[in-house]
């Protein structure tokens, strides 16, 4: 089986495979209503052979994974088949069957995540089943009553709860659609669009090599959501180009980072938290994308002064005219991007279609360019190459992503059962005193702990669920809680001791980590005070509802957010840095206007 799977006549099957999972998901869109126990189910069946299979190194990992493979689709497909019944049973397992099939569903799900992304996020889950399965024997307030294991494992393995739960359907509904959307868009000239349009729009200026890598990883993680995909695709373009000019790698390396971090915060995807906060708080994904688009901005002004200030220590040369596209490139190569985000954007706020009825409408029309190439070419051999590139890449990210959030429910799908969420929702009000502003601190500390070990999405997720009602008690709009976990579990993208954006660039550039990180947290400063200023400024999420007080308050933050970048790097004197950094803070959680 081995041999099979290594083989290159294997390549047929997997680009077969990827394209039926691309297909489903996409006819899931066109099909009109699938009931949640069939389309989930299927999801989990789908992503397996990718997440377990595909990519193993060793024999013994492969005859595993194509065990557990072949156990998780067969226990996934059953619960397709047998979904009338099971919804007559109200997540109460009637047998020795549905047992099995309950635990090998938690297993597979368990390992498939530790495949995925390593063991963090599967062994808080482990610990979490455990919780749910012999808590009641634990004193005290953390404590709970008990749950008959029938009735325990059934909510989560044969109910609309747990694995099934609404999570997965935002991997099915709408996550996967846009994953593919990014994955049709990397496949073709797009990406070299947003390079071209970054490197003429700012590629002339005072250190324009670092601000070309500001606009290209805002563009493009706009698509892909992950902050080290971002780094490993732009970064392969603009470190050697900024190496080229002179830049300092530490400062190459941390622009980088720096830069493609912020493609998480970036509408639309957002490493497919908006989907899940359209899940959780209930509000519309375009309310969504409305309140994250102006302090996305501001995140990028932040890391623009930033590379400004350190234009005042370093010779920081703009690109050269030889290397900067022509004119003729820079409007071919972006079509292939403004044509399919035109139809999304026409399809979301023109014809007020659903989001993934949009994105799907995009795909197409991305895929239509995939029939064309820079120069307007038709070339079969690399048509039918960009469609399984766009297929495979598809397939894997919607994978892990799934893998992800299957993991993640089973938590939230603890919390909810046993009620230890409401718990630790208490403990944090009685350790923060009832007063908001310490609540908001050991929320933060919380994410930041948490976001060192799994993804941000995990992260937010998971914090969410726990701290979430607390802060919504204290006041906070449901949208602006969720949007500062959120934020605050980007931070160990650049902060140590585990900043996975800033290890890739490091290594990509050859230089020491620690330095790099040091130089990405300071022109990232934006990352650690933005999440505050949203909570002492409400009106900068809600353009939608108040453009001008949003536009104003986004303001008032930007001068005291530019005003503390540019103290932190432009000098080495400490009291005006100290003078600088105190008038910025003072005027971000003030409002008071210079």
């Amino acid at each position: 089986m081995l041999d099979f799977f290594k083989s290159r006549g294997a390549a047929a099957f997997w680009l077969i495979l990827s394209v039926a999972l691309v297909a489903y998901h996409l006819a899931l869109v066109f099909s009109g209503l699938v009931p949640n126990l069939v389309s989930r189910p299927l999801h989990m069946a789908f992503i397996l052979p990718f997440v377990l299979i595909l990519g193993n190194r060793s024999r013994w990992g492969t005859i595993t994974g194509s065990g557990l493979a072949i156990l998780g689709i067969a226990a996934a497909l059953w619960i397709a088949v047998n979904h009338d019944r099971l919804g007559d049973q109200y997540g109460f397992l009637e047998n020795n069957l549905q047992l099995a099939i309950a635990i090998v569903l938690l297993v597979v799900t368990l390992e498939a995540a530790r495949r995925a992304i390593g063991w963090p996020l599967p062994l808080v889950a482990a610990t979490a089943l455990l919780y749910g399965l012999l808590g009641q024997h634990i004193p005290g307030q953390f404590g709970h009553a008990g749950t008959p294991i029938d009735s325990f494992l059934g909510t989560l393995t044969i109910a609309e709860g747990g694995i099934w739960g609404s999570l997965t359907g935002v991997s099915v509904g709408v996550v996967s659609i846009f994953v593919i959307f990014g994955a049709v868009l990397n496949a073709g000239e797009a990406g070299q669009g947003f390079m071209n349009v970054a490197a003429a729009a700012a590629g002339r200026l005072k250190g324009g090599g670092a601000k070309v890598s500001v606009i290209s990883s805002a563009l493009f993680g706009s698509i892909s959501g992950s902050a080290s995909a971002n780094v490993a695709s732009t970064g392969a373009i603009t470190l050697p180009a900024m190496t080229k000019l002179g830049y300092p790698k530490r400062l190459a390396a941390a622009v980088e980072a720096v830069a493609s971090s912020g493609g998480q915060i970036m509408p639309p995807l957002m490493g497919a938290g908006a989907f899940v906060m359209v899940e959780l708080t209930g509000v519309p994904y375009t309310s969504i994308m409305a309140a994250a688009i102006l302090p996305a901005l501001l995140y990028f002004f932040a890391v623009w002064v930033g590379i400004n200030a350190y234009a005042t220590r370093f010779e920081l040369r703009g690109v050269d005219a030889a290397d900067r596209p022509g004119p003729r490139d820079v409007v071919i190569t972006s079509l292939f991007f403004l044509i399919p985000f035109s139809v999304l954007l026409w399809a979301m706020f023109a014809a007020k279609f659903t989001p993934e009825y949009a994105a799907a409408l995009a795909i197409l029309a991305g895929a239509l360019l995939l029939f064309l190439n820079a120069d307007l070419e038709f070339r079969p051999a690399q048509i039918f190459e960009r469609f399984s590139d766009a297929a495979m890449n598809a397939a894997r990210q919607v994978s892990m992503i799934a893998a992800i959030i299957l993991c993640a429910s089973i938590i939230i799908g603890v919390l909810s059962i046993t009620g230890l969420g409401v718990k630790i929702t208490s403990l944090i009000l009685e350790g923060a005193g009832g007063l908001l502003w310490p609540s908001l601190l050991l929320t933060a500390l919380a994410c930041l702990v948490l976001g060192m070990e799994v993804p941000t999405t995990a992260a937010y997720v998971i914090c969410v669920s726990v701290a979430g009602p607390a802060l919504t008690q204290l006041g906070l709009e449901p949208l602006q809680a969720h949007l500062f976990v959120f934020w605050f579990a980007l931070l160990s993208t650049i902060t140590p001791p585990v900043c996975g954006a800033v290890f890739i660039a490091a290594g990509m550039i050859g230089e020491n980590w620690l330095k790099v990180a040091l130089t990405a947290m300071a022109l990232g400063v934006g990352l650690y005070i933005i999440p505050l200023g949203m909570i002492a400024n409400p009106d900068m999420l809600r353009l939608a509802d108040s453009p001008v007080l949003a536009i104003l308050a986004t303001l008032r933050v930007a001068i005291g957010l530019g005003l503390v970048s540019y103290g932190l790097i432009s000098t080495r004197k400490v009291f005006r840095t100290v003078l600088l950094v105190g008038i910025g803070l003072t005027v971000v959680f003030s409002g008071i206007y210079i």
